[in-house]
């Protein structure tokens, strides 16, 4: 039931960013941004979301001042995504919500279990950078 599991986990941490204005998409959006922009086509494939749905993602961002998209200047058909300033701080008010979303579960085990807890997320982590395809030039 691991499947269920992170299911449960994403809805749980979903409440917490929503307490935040974000959404579990927009969080992941913004912390692929925070990294560095990305032009649009690249960014749907790496965060594996359609254009279309990237486009509606991005646009409550843009709207909110928490994301620009710029024009190339060499390419004007090529638009990248940058994260603001107030989106770099509504990412760090997100990231300290889903802390203490995971912290407050964690409290529901016993003291030896939260610690493994906590280990296995920052392995599930590693795994999840290795697995992550490299972000294009």
């Amino acid at each position: 039931m691991p499947g269920r599991t992170v299911a449960w986990l994403a809805k749980s941490l979903d409440r917490a960013l929503a307490g935040e204005g974000l959404s579990l998409p927009q969080y992941r959006l913004l912390a692929f941004l925070s990294e560095g922009s990305s032009a649009a086509t690249a960014l749907a494939g790496q965060l594996a979301v359609s254009p279309p749905s990237l486009t509606a993602l991005a646009d409550g961002l843009v709207a909110r001042g928490l994301v620009e998209r710029r024009t190339d200047p060499a390419d004007r058909r090529r638009v990248a995504h940058v994260v603001t300033r107030k989106g770099l701080h509504a990412l760090a008010a997100a990231d300290r919500a889903v802390e203490r979303q995971l912290t407050t579960l964690a409290q529901r085990l016993p003291p030896a279990r939260r610690r493994r807890a906590i280990d296995g997320l920052g392995l599930w982590s590693q795994a999840l950078t290795v697995a992550r395809p490299p972000r294009p030039r």
